[in-house]
């Protein structure tokens, strides 16, 4: 199936032209691109990647929402847009989370019988990669909205990451089903009550167990699985970051530096935050995807590639049967 991709170029730390750069990598690859920016710093592209003019930005605006409201001329506002009247099959963008979900929720809607969309990422783990939801927007939540985030993260770990019948945990301060909070606790009897064929529900587990291969989908809500994603991004980067320096620390750990550069280097890839290519924005009636202002134009690759991945495996029709055969989509009257 022929995709198109919506991208928005405003937001990127490096600017418009390498999310440009990065669309051209991901046409070379068969993926069409309609790329939403400043045509003027954006400049000529390849086949495959038609620029739609949109100087305007609302990426840094206090009032994401009201900026998306008052603002029909601005890049992301266009590009949902365009994904709302099938020009596209999905959205990218580079960096702005809030208008993003503004523009998604305006444009694009909510999909029928969800509480809330939530923000979710493949943590990149080393042979063994985590989904991780919510990871930003939703800084409060009720319990039906965290059994909803396990349906969703599972139809995701299935369809992009290829896991068959995922184990689905909740994020807590102890795996006996009695810690966390009353949400957590709630939603934990919950998905325990449900018998579903689509994941398995293992309960709780702590902060260190997220790299542990104990769960393939872990679900919180999006303040603590924001501040968790980061802390794992950091600490990735300070790990190589460290194995660099040590192996130009003299010259016996350089010679031995050479030896394992081949084997780093495969490390490195693994556990680079740019893998991903960003989180996936669900609950919508079609696909959207955030990617993180300061990535290179492999990350924007990235995620226009995964984008396109998660519309031919129809991550959206798949998560609305996984929460239609859970019974947990949203009853009337609720919100």
């Amino acid at each position: 199936m022929s995709v198109t991709v919506a991208v928005d170029a405003n937001g990127a730390d490096l600017g418009p032209a390498e999310v440009a750069a990065g669309a051209v990598i991901a046409a070379e690859l068969g993926v069409k691109v309609r790329l939403f920016g400043p045509a003027e710093q954006i400049g000529e592209v390849a086949e495959g990647v038609e620029v739609i003019d949109a100087p305007v930005s609302v990426a840094k605006e206090p009032d994401p929402a009201r900026a998306v409201r008052t603002s029909p001329e601005a890049s992301i506002v266009q590009a949902a847009r365009a994904v709302a009247n099938g020009e596209a099959d999905a959205l990218v963008s580079a960096g702005a989370t809030g208008a993003t979900l503004a523009a998604g929720l305006f444009e694009i809607k909510r999909a029928r019988g969800i509480y809330r969309p939530a923000l979710a990422t493949p943590v990149p783990i080393p042979a063994s990669p985590v989904t991780l939801l919510d990871v930003g927007a939703n800084v409060e939540v009720r319990s039906e909205h965290l059994v909803q985030f396990a349906y969703m993260g599972a139809a995701m770990a299935t369809t992009v990451l290829g896991q068959q019948r995922p184990r689905v945990a909740l994020l807590s301060n102890g795996s006996e089903s009695s810690r966390g909070t009353a949400v957590v606790i709630e939603a934990g009897q919950q998905l325990a009550e449900r018998r579903q064929s689509s994941f398995e529900f293992i309960g709780n587990i702590e902060g260190n167990d997220l790299a542990a291969n104990l769960a393939d989908v872990i679900v919180t809500d999006g303040f603590t699985g924001n501040i968790a994603l980061k802390v794992m991004e950091g600490i990735s980067q300070a790990v190589v970051g460290g194995v660099r320096e040590a192996a130009n620390s003299s010259i016996r750990a350089k010679a031995g530096g050479a030896l394992l550069r081949p084997a780093l280097r495969g490390f490195r890839d693994e556990i680079d935050p740019e893998g991903p290519g960003g989180a996936y924005l669900l609950g919508l009636r079609q696909l959207a995807v955030v990617s993180h202002g300061r990535f290179t134009r492999y990350g924007f690759s990235q995620a226009i590639l995964l984008a396109a991945r998660a519309v031919n495996g129809d991550l959206v029709g798949r998560t609305a049967a996984m929460l239609e055969a859970g019974g947990a989509l949203r009853r009337f009257g609720r919100g």
